[in-house]
């Protein structure tokens, strides 16, 4: 398992899927690269020099650095050993997190491991299982009734900022209890976030400690007031949850705050974008869906969510000696699993380049995989895209992307930034 095309140095950029460099390159580029990997068939070492003093020793192999699997079953096996592959300390970020995103003892979900990681889930999964969620069907639908007025209204328009973002925006906020006068403040923190959470220099990381620091004080204000006046939203569960016997500390309010509104926003918001460039792209795809709204969204929002796979990447951190696919790996090594490339896994999908909205089944492992880290949102993306696409395309059918969309990767999230549409 020795580096593959990493420039021949430690932090290679156009061959190394650590840095940020690597995912400027084009699309298809990028599959050629990781179809390169998984025809190496096992995991594959990455270098990678930590920038930031403190921010790890090493990994167990002796050298600092990451190990990616890139096939289906590889990333399934590990999704399935929690105990084998944490969490902790980080799954989000190359390096381990920055103090910025909490004490290890109070930080995000994303970072637990169990038996904490189950206590704390467990606090707000019912409200985003299927059951949970219906009661906010006739919210959704209204929330995606009105984008869609204000988007045909304002087409010829950026799809992105007048839909993707809106509609996911509004849902996740009054699932949650944040008031419409947040909203814009909301947007800006979610995108500092996401865009630069793997950032090394100091602007960067004074930018990310600003935005969680917003979180943490908009979730002050909202816990006070729900302790007076509950209501029917998450943050009025989350005041009134017990843990351990115990009432919920202020950062681990903020915390669920935090990773409720960016993953409620971000999935979403480009699974949405993605989808409008795709059916542009695809005109048979398009036509099959409208031939059948109700019996075909389902799946045309599957192949979405396999095809574009928004959440790219989470690292995993092995607990102990053991074996991936026959591989040797050893406790405290680090490794990175690209699901991006697992849904193009050609052992799982046929033409898995191809966009195909009949494709049956579709095990795509864009919410992460089977595991008790499974995106806690993936009930509501899917809802939410199903619900807005069923509204715009009764409505206008002839809906369609006007030109190229503006790709953006954050290393976790491949998203879109801007979409140029028309009716």
């Amino acid at each position: 398992m020795t580096p593959l095309d990493t420039n021949r140095n430690g932090n290679g950029t156009a061959g190394n899927p650590l840095r940020p460099e690597f995912w400027q390159r084009p699309i298809s580029e990028i599959d050629v690269f990781f179809a390169r990997l998984r025809a190496g068939r096992g995991p594959v070492f990455f270098p990678y020099r930590p920038t930031r003093p403190g921010s790890g020793s090493g990994s167990g192999s002796g050298s600092y650095g990451f190990y990616a699997l890139t096939r289906h079953a590889q990333i399934t096996e590990v999704s399935r050993r929690p105990d084998l592959f944490g969490s902790a300390p980080s799954s989000s970020t190359l390096e381990d997190r920055s103090p910025a995103f909490g004490g290890s003892a109070e930080g995000s979900l994303l970072h637990m491991d169990a038996p904490r990681h189950t206590v704390m889930r467990r606090v707000v999964a019912r409200a985003f299982n299927p059951s949970g969620l219906r009661r906010h069907d006739g919210m959704i639908a209204a929330a995606a009734r009105r984008v869609v007025d204000e988007l045909l209204e304002k087409t010829p328009c950026d799809f992105v900022t007048e839909a993707a973002v809106q509609l996911p925006l509004r849902a996740i906020c009054a699932i949650v209890g944040v008031p419409a006068s947040a909203y814009e403040d909301v947007v800006r923190a979610t995108d500092t976030i996401t865009e630069i959470a793997n950032t090394t220099d100091r602007a960067g990381l004074g930018a990310v400690a600003e935005a969680v620091t917003y979180f943490s004080t908009l979730m002050g204000d909202l816990a006070r007031l729900r302790r007076d006046r509950p209501a029917d939203d998450v943050t009025t569960t989350l005041v009134q949850a017990s843990v351990d016997g115990r009432p919920l500390t202020d950062a681990e309010l903020g915390a669920f705050l935090r990773i409720l509104l960016v993953g409620g926003n971000d999935t979403t918001r480009s699974t949405l974008a993605h989808m409008l460039h795709l059916l542009t792209d695809n005109p048979g795809q398009k036509q099959l869906l409208l031939a059948d709204l109700p019996g075909r969204m389902p799946g045309a929002v599957e192949e979405t969510l396999r095809h574009a796979t928004p959440g790219t990447w989470m690292r995993r951190n092995v607990t102990r000696d053991t074996t991936v696919d026959g591989h040797p790996l050893r406790a405290g090594d680090r490794i990175i699993l690209y699901y991006n490339s697992a849904n193009r896994d050609e052992d799982v999908f046929e033409h898995p380049h191809t966009f195909d909205i009949g494709r049956s089944p579709n095990p795509h492992l864009s919410f992460g995989g089977p595991s008790p880290h499974h995106c806690l949102g993936a009930h509501l993306a899917r809802r939410e895209t199903a619900l807005f696409y069923r509204e715009l395309l009764t409505r206008a059918p002839g809906v369609h992307a006007t030109a190229a969309p503006v790709h953006t990767y954050s290393g976790l999230i491949h998203g879109i930034s801007r979409l140029p549409c028309a009716r």
